[in-house]
């Protein structure tokens, strides 16, 4: 008998249950002796025994199904370690149940906390298989991350829809984009939807320039003028503090988000009207799109083949278009930046974008 355990962990997002069907419709195809142990609300479920048997009926249509059938619930890292309020180890208990429910492999859907967990795990003598999941696309070792470019449809349908409304009134709007850390969906978002400025956690900005930029797209006789602006954007004085002073300043940030700090400065510095859109929970929601179904469905199928191989400690990503085993040594700990002085930056640039700089 084979017994999988499967879960999903962290924030959900569109193709988390094409990932999984693409993983059970494979060891169901190659195997009649499988088992698998669905895990409910993440890590949380494999602490505290919650889980349910799943068959094949249970992963027929959910392809085109947004969200998680498992459920999923955040379980940061740093806190792995550290005894619930009822003095439970919670690596241990994760190792009993994984030991009481005979499981040969525990396949792990994740960002990248959940990644540093799954390794972990493997480091505690766990078979384990991950698959890449984020809206960010910011988990090393792989191309792209399933979810990613879904969300990017959505976020790019929301600049889509501010620009007809603000040439009608020629105004300022910023549309505030998920990403704490990392830019790959304002990015990608802010030029697929025509954003004239597009702020990124990785290069930060000087709110002169941004003025500047406006100002020249005013002087051109363009009415308005779109910011894209990553949650995590942060401005040139900002990314001098250290982490710790940061941290508190965001504490005691008079705005809700970066988005409100930045209407209020570009009012003061040209006078102009702003109009803050967020679209926030939406760009995890919803129906996978296309791409993802594919992606996703190939990682699934490609996480099922090596544990039939019996290759486990491994993250299935997608490197130059090929699926490639990354050991979980390798991804764990790890953050996928853009590089400012990437392609994407100096062709976007090249267009009459600006960053902010």
């Amino acid at each position: 008998m084979l017994r999988i355990g499967m879960l999903t962990s962290g924030g959900d997002c569109q193709a988390l249950n094409a990932a999984m069907r693409g993983v059970a419709k494979v060891l169901f195809e190659k195997r009649e002796d499988v088992e698998i142990y669905g895990i409910e609300d993440g890590y949380k479920g494999l602490i505290y025994g919650k889980y349910r048997l799943l068959t094949s009926r249970d992963f027929s249509g959910i392809l085109t199904i947004g969200g998680t059938i498992l459920g999923t619930s955040r379980q940061p890292f740093k806190l792995m370690r550290v005894p619930d309020d009822n003095g439970i180890d919670k690596v241990a208990a994760m190792k009993k149940n994984y030991k009481k429910w005979k499981l040969d492999c525990l396949v792990v859907l994740g960002g990248n906390g959940t990644h540093k967990t799954a390794n972990l795990l493997r480091e505690e003598g766990l078979n384990v298989v991950t698959l890449p999941k984020t809206i960010d696309n910011d988990i090393w070792g792989t191309d792209m991350t399933f979810g990613f470019q879904s969300a990017v449809d959505i976020a790019t349908n929301a600049i889509d829809c501010i620009h007809t409304t603000a040439a009608s009134h020629g105004r300022v709007f910023i549309v505030e984009v998920m990403g704490h850390k990392v830019g790959w969906l304002t990015l990608h978002a802010g030029i697929a939807g025509g954003a004239d400025i597009i702020l990124i956690p990785e290069i930060p900005y000087d709110i002169d320039k941004i003025a500047e930029a406006i100002s020249r797209r005013d002087k051109a006789g363009k009415r308005f003028t779109i910011l894209a602006v990553a949650e995590g954007a942060i401005s040139k004085e900002d990314a001098k503090l250290s982490k710790k002073e940061y941290k508190e300043k965001l504490k005691n940030r008079k705005h809700p988000s970066v988005s409100y700090e930045l209407a209020e400065q570009i009012l003061a510095k040209t006078g102009k009207e702003v109009r803050i859109t967020v679209p926030g929970h939406t760009q995890r929601g919803g129906a996978p799109c296309p791409y993802d179904r594919v992606l996703s469905t190939r990682l699934g199928s490609a996480a099922a083949e090596l544990i039939l191989d019996k290759k486990f400690g491994n993250m299935v990503g997608i490197v130059d278009g090929e699926i490639k085993a990354v050991p979980l040594e390798e991804v764990a700990g790890k953050l996928k930046k853009v590089d400012p002085d990437c392609s994407a930056i100096r062709e976007a640039k090249n267009v009459g974008i600006s960053f902010g700089e």
